[in-house]
């Protein structure tokens, strides 16, 4: 007997494989390429995220903070941009590359328009979020969209709606009324405008994606070019340093703009403007929980950890004597700073000799 198909509802978790919506993939390869030629077409002298990172080379910032961005010596390539993340503590530069996902109606298909101009148009903003994490960040999912600005600070209210009474959990008879209203607003102003995809895919599709994919960030593109592209954090922890990213580009070319004219919403100014949207489940669900781990990236020590209390048990065969005997408590470790930079802890000597091929590009004393 055939499976039975899932119906589409605002109240429960959908699936990908109801979106009707195109999924288009760049491999590493992809984002390699579109790297080199935002490298190639970047104007030293103007360029308004060279200078950005030049300012923030010249901050100094306290060691203990979570959040780093240290670009220390040698040009201003990827690979000498070192970010520290917010899952495991290690200071890793920005050279990493990752998937794509790209979700869109299926005109641009037919029109064969490619997918790679909506990557390259935040290219510096993912490649400081992916930065971020040691893991979890492998995969990048965008929805591509045509809303307007006003449409595009609708449609975020309404996911921010839905995160605070709807995942994981029942709503309250009055916020289901609600929640039905802006659905149907929003699906009727979307399809009078002429918008694609319409708001029932856009919906579908993001919430799909949160729960099955379960991204450390999403994003809902706009190529409007009067709107901007929203960010989507599924975690508080997530979201950008605003004592670091307060003074972070717009994008737009103008050097008059304001952040009203802003391409994508990063937040600036943290949690205060950062768009959060948090699933809880009925499920077990791990999160990652913030660590500070050896910085070779192979390493899985993690600093201040207390393993837990063992207990041996010994006894007759018929079970009527148990003697337990404490097993002394390891030792925490607590790991050695660079002497040089003060800025990564090892495990061991063995493991920053093996890291120093990468650590030496942005190690200097400080």
């Amino acid at each position: 007997m055939p499976k039975r198909q899932r119906n589409y509802s605002i109240f429960s978790p959908p699936s990908l494989s109801m979106s009707e919506l195109v999924k288009t993939t760049l491999d590493h390869d992809s984002t390699d390429m579109l790297i080199d030629k935002w490298l190639e077409h970047r104007n030293n002298g103007h360029d308004a995220y060279h200078e950005w990172f030049r300012d923030v080379r010249e901050r100094k910032h306290a060691h203990s903070q979570k959040q780093t961005i240290a670009w220390n010596k040698g040009d201003f390539v990827p690979e000498n941009v070192f970010c520290r993340t917010v899952d495991t503590g290690r200071l890793i530069p920005l050279d990493r590359t990752w998937t794509t996902h790209v979700y869109h109606h299926h005109t641009m298909q037919e029109r064969k328009l490619s997918m790679m101009p909506v990557v390259f148009t935040m290219l510096p903003e993912l490649m400081l979020l992916r930065g971020m994490h040691d893991t979890g960040c492998d995969e990048i999912f965008i929805i591509v969209t045509d809303l307007k600005r006003q449409e595009m600070d609708d449609v975020t209210e309404y996911f921010k709606l839905v995160s605070r009474h709807c995942f994981g959990r029942t709503c309250k008879p009055s916020v289901e009324r609600q929640i039905q209203y802006e659905h149907m607003r929003l699906s009727h102003t979307l399809l009078r405008h002429h918008r694609t995809p319409c708001f029932p895919q856009i919906d579908l599709t993001l919430r799909a994606i949160l729960y099955e994919k379960r991204p450390r960030f999403i994003v809902l593109f706009s190529h409007q070019t009067t709107s901007y592209s929203q960010i989507f954090f599924t975690h508080p922890s997530y979201v950008p340093d605003e004592d670091i990213f307060y003074d972070y580009p717009t994008g737009c070319p103008n050097p008059c703009c304001t952040d009203d004219c802003e391409m994508i919403r990063f937040p600036r100014r943290g949690l205060e403007t950062a768009s959060i949207l948090q699933i809880k489940t009925k499920g077990r669900h791990k999160r990652i929980k913030a660590k500070d781990m050896c910085n070779w990236i192979d390493c899985d020590v993690s600093f201040g950890e207390v393993p837990a209390l063992h207990l041996s048990a010994s006894g007759s065969s018929d079970g009527s004597e148990i003697s337990m005997t404490l097993v002394p408590e390891p030792t925490k470790i607590t790991g050695q700073l660079c002497s040089k930079c003060k800025l990564v802890k090892y495990c061991s000597p063995e493991h920053q000799r093996k890291d120093w091929e990468e650590h030496k590009r942005v190690c200097v004393k400080m």
